[in-house]
């Protein structure tokens, strides 16, 4: 972990080093934490720029509620805490930014009444997700499926969810493949940390809501600004095999941002090379992001 880190711990500033917890913590044990992934982006002028800050704290509070766990803290705390954090670290480079709520108490037993709920904020320097992003990955459709709402609420972003996400990740890396994209009851949900899209000439396909797919910002980014670049755009239900026959495809979340998939199980997409179509959207990504489109600077909050 990088020297010097600082970090918001229940309230305050503190140095990472002096951040303890006990090893029989309850959400280390039943995996019971609540978290969210943001990015902050440094801009032309040099400041540092949080991406849908708000929306991050949305979804982080409604993960909690889904889950019933009581929330020590509103969003205007969270809010401020999260930019008290990246500025406490004095970005020089893009940061990733790990609100995490959990269960700070060390007794044995999956019950969860009256057990203190704690939550830190970490901001750490982050550039891309995945090795050779640039040239586009090769991913493998996983033999585990994806978690749905009749076995886990997948639209929060709790640890315990992220355990099928690992499973699915460390297949994928074990026959040399880079990521994973799951199915859900044999159609089309998401990769194990990122949401999909396919694009079909002029269209953009990302599975509908009804795919046990998490909600991810990012996509909804992708939703919102598709038609600026004259996209259309369609969220519906994906058969494995209109992976094979997509003219490109690229996942997108907060780690990932952009990511282009060159190829999935043995077949190469499109061209084999990253498309014209993936290309477009993460420049008009990486301007909204770091400030250069002027209409969506409504996303950006300073640090």
């Amino acid at each position: 972990m990088e020297k010097n880190l600082k970090v918001w711990l229940d309230g305050e500033i503190r140095d990472y080093e002096d951040c303890k917890v006990p090893i029989l913590t309850h959400s280390l044990q039943y995996g019971t934490g609540i978290f969210e992934g943001i990015r902050a982006y440094l801009s032309e002028d040099k400041g540092s720029y949080i991406f849908r800050l708000d929306d991050h704290v949305k979804r982080f509070l409604n993960s909690m509620m889904i889950y019933s766990i009581k929330q020590p803290y509103g969003a205007k705390e969270l809010t401020e805490a999260i930019i008290s954090t990246v500025r406490a670290n004095n970005p020089s480079t893009d940061m990733y930014v790990r609100p995490f709520a959990f269960y700070n108490d060390d007794s044995i037993g999956i019950s969860v009444k009256g057990k203190k709920v704690s939550v830190f904020v970490a901001a750490i320097p982050f550039g891309a997700y995945f090795k050779g992003v640039s040239e586009g990955i090769r991913c493998k459709v996983s033999s585990w499926e994806r978690i749905n709402s009749s076995i886990l609420p997948v639209q929060a972003k709790a640890s315990g969810n992220y355990i099928n996400s690992t499973l699915a990740s460390t297949e994928a890396d074990s026959v040399g493949f880079d990521e994973a994209i799951m199915l859900s009851k044999g159609y089309v949900a998401e990769g194990p940390g990122e949401n999909i899209f396919l694009v079909k000439g002029n269209r953009l396909i990302t599975p509908a809501v009804s795919e046990s797919i998490l909600l991810g910002i990012t996509r909804d980014s992708i939703l919102h600004f598709a038609g600026d670049l004259g996209y259309e755009v369609e969220e519906r239900r994906i058969s494995r095999e209109e992976l094979y026959s997509a003219d490109e495809i690229f996942f997108a979340g907060t780690a990932a941002e952009i990511t282009p998939i060159i190829q999935v199980d043995s077949i190469k997409i499109g061209s084999g090379k990253v498309g014209d179509v993936t290309t477009s959207i993460s420049k008009y990504y990486q301007d909204i992001t770091r400030g250069r489109n002027k209409e969506y600077l409504k996303w950006l909050t300073k640090a």
